[in-house]
């Protein structure tokens, strides 16, 4: 295993290396949570792939079978017609153990008091500036900025991570890690140089031996271009980036045509994304990939992965940058 990249991150979070693979939904399960942990880097159980809080008992559970290292856990909170009970996933947080928890989706100030108070550390992740210095202020323990390369939800202000990071670096003093775009270890050394204090990744980690997903779905991430993705709900203020296929330009068409949600509710439903990862269809429904996907052309362990990423990163460090300075 190659020597770990000392970070703020790290120390402050009790990792080896300052990479994270980032909670995502149906994706971030006790398999590859595990294999990540394991490889020293940051994995993240998603609590909301789990369809009860006492699934997510079992889940973590499992994730403590396959490994003794940290591992964190993802709750994201996004406002719905009939939320999940968020109080009781909280509760199995704290009552679990894990002492590294991700929020993202929603003001995270109401759930600080009880997580902190089981000294819990919290890693929020926020789309821009303006929200990071509020999450900042409301006390979490670090910052995870989102650029608009990444998968998911990207936020409304289009700032892509090579002037994002910098941007939030000014006014972040507490640990801070980059999303959006990553997939390698020049990547990495990029985010470092930015400001950031390591990197957070989900596509990348999605394309590996341990993600819970169909193969001709890791298949299709390899053979897809940095322009094979969407924006959808653009017009709804509520932007998604997902893979390009034949539903999500349906999606973009209905909307920019004037159509409003209740016209593409079945096209985007999650039970429709779910099968994607299950049969291995692209194209049965709706489904997250950032634009990073054009820098992965394989599918390696997550171990693997974690490894190479590292030692590039120390060797553009040490030799190619090192080599510049007169």
């Amino acid at each position: 295993m190659s020597a770990g990249l000392k970070t703020k991150f790290t120390e402050a979070f009790g990792i080896e290396h300052p990479i994270v693979q980032g909670g995502m939904q149906w994706v971030g399960r006790a398999e590859l949570v595990a294999a990540v942990a394991n490889a020293g880097a940051l994995g993240m159980i998603t609590a909301l792939t789990q369809p009860t809080p006492e699934d997510l008992v079992k889940e973590i559970a499992r994730t403590r079978d396959l490994t003794d290292k940290p591992f964190g856990i993802n709750l994201t909170i996004l406002p719905s017609i009939t939320p999940p009970p968020y109080d009781e996933y909280r509760q199995v947080i704290v009552e679990s153990g894990v002492k590294i928890v991700e929020t993202a989706g929603s003001n995270p100030g109401p759930h600080l008091p009880q997580f902190h108070a089981a000294g819990i550390k919290v890693l929020h992740k926020c789309t821009s500036v303006r929200h990071a210095i509020k999450a900042q202020d409301l006390g979490v323990d670090g910052i995870s900025i989102d650029g608009f390369e990444c998968a998911g939800h990207p936020g409304e202000d289009d700032i892509p991570g090579l002037v994002l990071i910098p941007a939030a670096a000014k006014h972040i003093t507490i640990p801070m890690i980059a999303s959006g775009g990553f997939a390698d270890g020049r990547g990495l050394v990029a985010a470092l140089a930015l400001g950031a204090d390591g990197v957070n990744m989900g596509t990348r980690f999605m394309c590996t031996e341990e993600s819970p997903i169909h193969r001709n779905i890791k298949q299709s991430i390899v053979d897809s271009t940095e322009r094979d993705t969407e924006l959808i709900f653009r017009t709804l203020r509520n932007t998604a980036r997902v893979a390009s296929n034949t539903v999500s330009r349906e999606v973009v068409e209905i909307l920019n045509d004037g159509g409003q949600f209740e016209q593409v509710r079945d096209l985007v439903s999650g039970a429709r994304g779910k099968t994607v990862y299950e049969l291995g269809d692209p194209e049965a429904g709706i489904w997250s990939v950032g634009t990073c996907q054009g820098l992965i052309d394989d599918i390696p362990s997550a171990g693997a992965l974690v490894e190479r990423m590292v030692r590039d990163a120390r060797e553009i460090i040490t030799g190619k940058l090192a080599g510049m300075v007169a």
